[in-house]
This record gives C-alpha cells, structure tokens and sequence, in this order.
C-alpha cells in the first residue's frame, strides 16, 4: 500500500505539473477558451490508461500458472527499467520541462493540436504509473494496493491544483530527490521479485538456493511482513539470484542518482592576436 501510495504521488504530481503548465500558458496567453481542448486530451489519456490496464488484467487471468510467472516476472524487471528512466529523466529535464511545454503550446495552432499536446504528455505519464504499479499488485487479493495508488493519485492532484492556485510553495527539486530515492529502493524489490517468478517459472536457476530463511521471525502473513512486502518487496528466504540482483542495481544506480553532477567546464577563451 505505501508503495503503491508513493508512486501514485510521485507520478501523479508529475502529471498534475504538466496540466497545470498547460493550462496557465493558455490563461496567459488570453487562450483560456481553448482550455477545454487540454481537458480532452487528458481525457483521452486517462481512458487509454484504464483500457490498457483492463486488458493486460483479464488477458493475465487466462494465462497457465507458468505462463503468468514467466510474464509477471518480466514485466516486474522491465517496470524496474522504466522506473529507473523515468527517474532519471525527470532528473535531467525537470529545470527545462515548463519551457519545453510551452513551446509545444506556442506551436499547436488548432484544437487537435492542443488535445494531442495534452493527451502525449499526461498518457505517457499515465501508462509509465500503470505498468509500474501493475508489476506490484499482480496476483493481490486486497484492496490495499489499489487504495495505496489511488489515494496518492488524489493527493497529488490536490498538490498540483494548490500548487497551481499559488496556495502552497514546496521545494519540487527536493520532493523529486527523496520521492526518487525512495522509487529506487522499491524498483530494486521490484526487480528481485521479477528474478523469482522467473526462477518459480524454472526459466532462471537456483530456485532452491536460499540465501537464508527468517520466515519464524518475519511471517509473510504478519502486519510487519506485509509493511515490508508491500514498501520493498522485502521476502524473509530470497535466493542467491534475487540477492545479487537487488544490490546490483541497488548500490550502482542509488549512487548514480545520489552523485553530485561534475560542473561544467569552462570553455577557453580564443588567444587573442596581437598586431606586430
């Protein structure tokens, strides 16, 4: 559940920033009317995300117990891949984003123009949340995981819409380094379990090769269990194989994200020719 809750926060604030640029270049720019084109393309968006996120549901449900491994375990390593971009790149462009979108606005003369703008944007955000968050609920039998993504969902539209009406200021640098740090550290229990529904599929080896086995200490079914499953996809008897792979990624792209980027280099400045 604060799993699900964190990444629908953190995506969902993503997505809620990027309709509030939108739609505050438009009131700007003396285009308020033309508001109601973005509000068709998040429209879209959103139905195109419910629709994917349906089929890939009932399409898994008729699928063999091996087959299911197979493809919930490597949807869990790519979705540890896309969190890993998606960190990343917001990373690097969240400084030039508003103007980015800006200028894709400056460019969309008509109303399918604007609704494509909007529908690009927000769908992009919105499939990258379902596949992440699909990857983590598979296979669930409560509705915590479900509650956890949508009530960080509506938490950060009411951000985004404060954040828009002028109401609150937050560092968004800050909230985008811890919220991404902690994704990190969910993608690499993400991709561990990926590792054993391959091994449980017999597709990967060492099924059987526990690294160790606290299952008395830690029940799976108990409240501190679940906290641990349900935040790191923590497992009391993981194997070798998902051991080695969770600080694999873990301790490289954590340091990666956590460095301090180099400062540019000066350029020289051209010798200047002195007339003899």
């Amino acid at each position: 559940m604060l799993a699900n809750f964190l990444i629908g926060l953190r995506e969902g604030l993503e997505a809620s920033l990027i309709v509030s640029i939108l739609v505050a270049y438009l009131v700007k720019s003396k285009r308020r009317h033309e508001i109601r084109y973005v509000w068709i393309g998040v429209s879209s968006a959103l139905v195109l995300v419910v629709a994917v996120f349906s089929a890939i549901n009932v399409a898994f449900d008729q699928l063999s117990f091996k087959t299911q491994e197979i493809v919930g375990g490597t949807m869990s390593i790519l979705a540890a891949g896309l969190v890993t971009w998606m960190i990343f790149w917001m990373r690097r462009t969240a400084r030039s984003l508003k103007s980015e979108l800006e200028g894709q606005m400056s460019a969309a003369l008509g109303p399918f123009a604007l609704a494509t703008v909007a529908f690009v944007t927000v769908g992009r955000e919105g499939l990258e949340t379902a596949a992440i968050i699909w990857s983590t609920i598979k296979g669930s039998t409560t509705a915590q995981p479900f509650v956890g993504a949508t009530g960080g969902i509506l938490v950060a539209v009411i951000l985004g819409f404060l954040i828009y009406r002028g109401a609150i200021r937050i560092n968004l640098s800050t909230f985008f380094t811890i919220t991404g740090a902690l994704l990190i550290i969910v993608a690499a229990g993400v991709l561990a379990y990926g590792i054993f529904d391959l091994q449980e599929a017999r597709v990967l080896p060492g099924f059987s090769d526990r690294v160790f086995d606290i299952s008395s200490t830690i029940p799976p079914d108990s409240w501190y269990g679940t906290l641990l499953k349900g935040t790191i996809n923590f497992q009391p008897d993981p194997s070798w194989l998902q051991v080695i792979a969770w600080v694999g990624y873990l301790v490289p792209v954590l340091w990666l994200y956590l460095r301090k980027p180099k400062p540019a280099a000066a350029k020289p400045e051209p010798a200047s020719v002195t007339a003899g």
